[in-house]
């Protein structure tokens, strides 16, 4: 930390000389009329210009966070010039199929994207009254996801992952196939409504990852409808606490101005969280649990619910944060508080994936809040909501069953539990797992799922209607 009171030459919301520098903040004093949120243009000796915003302001003073950091500035030859007005970004619908830094600058060697309308990165909050309750059911084209934890348009679903697990080629899957169901499709005017504009952002991932996103989504097509927000592992790690707002900024605007369903993906939030810490660490905050900010649930709440439809609008943003579960840890504050503010999650498990199964999604932690309206006749098919419990049920037996047999050993366990072992293989290889290209229909998946159930006694299905085991019950599909 380096530290000096010295006299400061203010004029308009212009100050030279800082009181304090302290990691990425500068501490400035002698000062009046100055904003929360509040932009900065911050000046070295040498007359270069690095961005800022005012993070916290008292009595004559303000404390300003560099975004790139207060390497090579010096206390007497700095100048802090105060904008006026909070941080925004340019957007418009020339973002997609661009890529950008984690403050909308383009990255990607193309020229300023034209500005149709100039964004505030912390948005509006959306009137509870003139939210749309979320019914519109996404199909993914993951059995694991579409057949018992659908995702809803408007919806916020997190993924719980854990370091080494593949939860970037889910995501990149998942963005390549997004769509809305066949026996759901419709025209409602600005974009059509089977085609989703994608708002990525990367916060603090390393450059292979990005890499990695970059050339999925080219490879497949999807890049022309993609806005990249990149803030890699190098960066300074306090623009990951704009990176998320700027990339919500403009999927505002394309959902609420232009009419499209835009879907988010944050990854990883975890590294956003270690920055707001680290930043709250400096500032000399009392920590909370495990050292986190006590404000890390509003904070989070702050990104996730600017997610939804809205009435009188026709777009929608739905959002999918990645996060990784230190130690697999599910309790963390991150994924505990993630899964509090969110409408459910999709849980990965090392089990599954240290068994060659992709994609590893673990069904009985997994949760889609939304699912039971947005299912059955008219929006997937009329068994789904049955079908989706019965495998849930029997899957959970199967648990229970392959403990007994850990203990006894599988030639002692009856003939129906055999059966609900050998379905637990087929529910885990053939309806959870699918090839990393495989876009499967709702429909598909239901079928799937009925085969996979006709391994057990008919008797045993307890959660299904008899009209639709007559139906589907061994059926060939």
């Amino acid at each position: 930390m380096t530290e000096k009171m010295n006299a400061h030459s203010i004029g308009g919301q212009e100050v030279t000389g800082a009181t304090r520098i302290e990691g990425p903040l500068l501490v400035i004093e002698n000062v009046s009329g100055v904003g929360y949120d509040e932009v900065v243009e911050v000046i070295d000796q040498r007359g270069r210009v690095r961005r800022g915003r005012v993070l916290e302001v008292g009595e004559g003073m303000a404390v300003v966070e560099v975004f790139a950091g207060t390497t090579g500035l010096t206390i007497e030859d700095t100048t802090v010039r105060f904008l006026g007005h909070s941080m925004g970004i340019p957007v418009s619908v020339e973002m997609l199929g661009r890529v950008f830094d984690g403050l909308g600058t383009p990255i990607d060697g193309g020229p300023e994207p034209l500005a149709e309308h100039w964004a505030d990165v912390n948005g509006q909050p959306i009137n509870p009254t003139a939210r749309v309750y979320p019914r519109d059911p996404i199909q993914t084209g993951v059995s694991a996801i579409d057949g018992m934890n659908t995702l809803v348009l408007g919806q916020k679903l997190p993924i719980f992952s854990g370091s080494g697990l593949p939860h970037d080629q889910l995501a990149a899957q998942i963005v390549r196939q997004a769509a809305l169901p066949e026996t759901h499709r419709r025209a409602e005017g600005g974009a059509d409504s089977n085609e989703f504009a994608i708002v990525f952002a990367a916060l603090g991932v390393k450059h292979d990852v990005a890499e990695f996103f970059r050339n999925s989504f080219a490879d497949s097509g999807a890049l022309a409808r993609v806005a990249m927000f990149l803030n890699l592992a190098d960066d300074p790690p306090i623009e990951q606490l704009i990176t998320p707002r700027a990339a919500l900024a403009l999927a505002e605007y394309l959902a609420f101005e232009k009419d499209y369903h835009v879907l988010v993906v944050l990854t990883d939030m975890t590294n956003y969280c270690e920055a707001l810490r680290q930043i709250s660490n400096i500032r000399g905050e009392v920590p909370s649990r495990k050292g986190y900010p006590g404000y890390l649930y509003s904070d989070l709440a702050g990104l996730y619910e600017r997610t939804g439809r809205v009435k009188g609008s026709k777009g929608s943003i739905t959002q999918l944060p990645i996060l990784t579960m230190p130690n697999d840890d599910i309790t963390h504050p991150v994924p505990d508080l993630t899964g509090y503010i969110t409408e459910g999650q999709i849980v990965l498990s090392r089990t599954l994936f240290q068994q060659g199964i992709y994609p590893p999604i673990s069904v009985l932690p997994s949760l889609s809040r939304l699912m039971k309206d947005s299912i059955g006749a008219g929006q997937t098919r009329e068994d789904h909501a049955h079908l989706s419990a019965q495998l849930y049920a029997a899957y959970a037996h199967v648990q229970e069953v392959r403990s007994l047999a850990s203990v006894i050993g599988e030639e002692e366990l009856t003939t129906v539990d055999r059966a609900y072992l050998t379905y637990g293989r087929a529910f885990e290889r053939e309806f959870v797992g699918q090839a990393k290209d495989e876009n499967r229909t709702i429909e598909e998946t239901l079928n799937i799922g009925w085969r996979v159930l006709s391994i057990l006694p008919r008797n045993e299905l307890t959660r299904v209607r008899e009209d639709e085991i007559e139906k589907y019950y061994g059926k060939k599909n």
